[in-house]
């Protein structure tokens, strides 16, 4: 699916496309934010704890009576549960106001209106600092009322209604059950359907009904209360959950979307950018349409896989797009494993900041050789392998024989690592699909049965970059290592001169820890990323790729501010799924 640059005619008012000579002032949006949203949100915060806190803390209400009178929504009549209620959703409203959803703007407007409103009925002079305070901050939502731009997925409003009504109805089944089947000890006993149902509706927000138990250590009442006030938690929130988050759209690539990135890397090949083809991804063109950046949105984050692809000079039409996409939702723009033109090209235009994250491995296959005292340990291992009776077979997708793409699917999902498959910047998360025909693939055998293979994704006419990489696990050590090295040496006989191998990140910082003299600083983080090898093979990638001296290319991340790091890390990690998180699916959808 691409998004082009059109117009947004959200409930802020017309928001065009900024033109050349404002990209600067759309980025600075993003590297030092207004103040007045975070503020906002932060109070909001405060109110939603205090509620929390108050609801809890039963013997508490009475001492923070007064306090009451100072913060709207604070602590009021309600019961000690609905002020939990109220304090969670207050808490889930403040994210999304610092992150400037017009969706929460709206409905935090209402709230302090109505308050202000019911105070003001009350009496206005029985607490009139809760009504200066209402008004205030009423008034401080319509001042920075522009503030609050960022438009919400309307796929999420909807599948929020939905499932406020499936789930009210449901809990509302699950209580009239309970009551039904509890209705011996009750006075009066079953209490008619009509009263049932008022019932579950009062005890979804803490509020006892008139149900009255025979014996007085009965607890029936006190479990059926508990049980409501459970169901209308789960209600509240789930649906707070998807009205208030950020659009986390399911991306998928669109055919013509597809073509046209195909067509580009004709004429501008990147190492990364046939990466752009997965269909996870979604892209966005320039306004000219001659460059354009492949993305994802992961929770909250914009994230860009590699360098825009198309003309160098068109790049800043396409970051001006994605800058502006990023701006429209609320979400924060980073970008990963882009080259050092790249990120040249982000900082110069954007002031964004650049951090080095790993090397990619180049091998020029004319200068390739296995002779010499250097690659000692890759031949005899070659050699070893070759004498068990290992041989490799080197062919186009377009060349695979019948019934060998499904052999290769079923073989690289039981050979996977990792129960999620890996993959962003670096992976077509294809495996011998035919709309790769130019792709190349190179199979090891024993005894006429595959034991590992290798996929190579097209780059330009004349290069190739490493793929998929698997492994049956009960083959012998030293399989990929001939996979690579005829690779390498076979190469040439299809026309390829330059290979990339796999990413290592942080490889500058493993590479001089291991040095003679390197500062305590240096030592330090390599230890530090030796250990985290045991879950994330940093070490170990860095290893294999090292000892086919390969020539190292920078790659980097880019990301608005300091601020934003761990948020950008993290979503980063979950890209390449190194980072995976429980979803709740049925309610959510795929996030």
């Amino acid at each position: 699916m691409s998004r082009s640059p059109t117009t947004d005619d959200a409930a802020t008012g017309s928001r065009h496309l900024p033109g050349p000579s404002a990209l600067q002032s759309l980025a600075e949006r993003f590297r030092a934010p207004s103040r007045a949203p975070r503020r906002i949100g932060n109070l909001t915060y405060l109110i939603g704890f205090m509620n929390i806190l108050g609801g809890l803390a039963h013997s508490w209400r009475d001492r923070l009576h007064n306090v009451s009178t100072w913060v709207p929504g604070a602590l009021g009549d309600a019961a000690a549960a609905a002020t939990v209620v109220a304090g969670i959703l207050l808490v889930l409203l403040a994210h999304s106001l610092k992150r400037r959803k017009r969706r929460a703007w709206w409905v935090a407007t209402v709230l302090m209106a109505l308050s202000a409103a019911a105070h003001l009925l009350h009496g206005p002079w029985r607490e009139p600092l809760a009504i200066v305070a209402s008004i205030l901050g009423l008034a401080l939502l319509l001042a920075y009322r522009h503030e609050f731009y960022a438009q919400g997925d309307p796929t999420t409003r909807w599948r929020a209604a939905w499932t406020f009504v499936v789930l009210l109805l449901s809990s509302l089944v699950v209580g009239v059950l309970l009551i039904a089947v509890t209705r011996h000890a009750y006075v009066g006993g079953w209490p008619g359907l009509g009263a049932a149902i008022w019932y579950c509706l009062q005890g979804f927000v803490g509020i006892s009904g008139s149900l009255t138990v025979k014996g007085p250590g009965d607890r029936t009442q006190d479990f059926l209360d508990a049980t409501l006030l459970a169901l209308g938690l789960m209600t509240c929130l789930v649906t707070a959950y998807l009205a208030l988050r950020s659009p986390q759209r399911q991306a998928t690539l669109s055919d013509e979307d597809d073509r046209r990135v195909r067509e580009i890397l004709q004429h501008h090949p990147d190492s990364l950018g046939y990466f752009t083809t997965r269909r996870d991804k979604q892209v966005i063109w320039s306004e000219s349409g001659k460059s354009c950046i492949g993305y994802r949105v992961v929770n909250g984050v914009m994230l860009a896989a590699a360098d825009p692809l198309g003309d160098p000079e068109a790049w800043p039409g396409a970051i001006k797009a994605f800058l502006h996409e990023a701006d429209v939702h609320g979400w924060t723009p980073a970008v990963l494993a882009c080259s050092r033109r790249g990120g040249a090209t982000w900082a110069r235009e954007t002031g964004f900041q650049v951090l080095e994250l790993g090397d990619e491995a180049i091998i020029r296959t004319a200068d390739f050789s296995l002779e010499g005292r250097p690659m000692r340990n890759v031949r005899q291992m070659v050699n070893r392998v070759r004498r068990q009776g290992y041989e490799t077979r080197m062919y186009r997708v377009r060349d695979a024989a019948p019934g060998e793409r499904e052999r290769a699917e079923a073989d690289a999902a039981a050979w996977r690592g990792s129960g999620t498959e890996r993959g962003f910047s670096m992976a077509s998360g294809r495996v011998l699909d035919p709309v790769d025909a130019d792709a190349v693939v190179i199979t090891a055998t024993k005894d006429g049965v595959v034991r590992g293979f290798l996929q190579f994704a097209p780059w330009g006419e004349d290069g190739m970059s490493l793929d998929i990489m698997r492994r049956d696990r009960e083959s012998d050590p030293g399989v990929n290592d001939l996979l690579v090295v005829d690779a390498l040496r076979r190469a040439p006989e299809l026309g390829i001169t330059t290979v990339s191998l796999n990413f290592a990140m942080f490889r500058s910082v493993l590479a001089r820890g291991e040095q003679l003299g390197a500062g305590p600083i240096v030592t330090w983080s390599r230890s530090v990323l030796v250990f985290l090898s045991r879950w994330f093979q940093i070490e170990s990638l860095y290893a294999f790729n090292d000892k086919f001296r390969p020539e190292w290319r920078p790659r980097f991340i880019v990301y608005p501010t300091t601020r934003s790091l761990v948020r950008v890390g993290v979503a980063m990690g979950e890209a390449e799924a190194f980072i995976v998180f429980p979803r709740l699916r049925w309610f959510g959808g795929q996030a």
